[in-house]
């Protein structure tokens, strides 16, 4: 549960870098870190990435809720 809620949040982190990227042209993540090859940028990425592929598995998840898990 706390791993799918960082996964979440960090794929809204790059879901907003992206839209920056498309409405003005402009990487949050490489400005903040150095340019788009610097290894900070690059390891930002890879995370978010994974952090997306993670999320995926949520689509195929069974959700509901029993009284036991409450």
């Amino acid at each position: 549960m706390v791993w799918d809620r960082i996964a979440l949040a960090l794929v809204i982190i790059g879901a907003l870098n992206w839209g920056a990227i498309g409405l003005f042209g402009f990487d949050v993540v490489a400005f903040i870190c150095g340019g788009q090859m610097a290894v900070l940028s690059r390891i930002i990425y890879s995370v978010v990435g994974i952090a997306g592929l993670w999320c995926v598995s949520l689509l195929f998840r069974d959700n509901t809720v029993t009284e036991a898990s409450v």
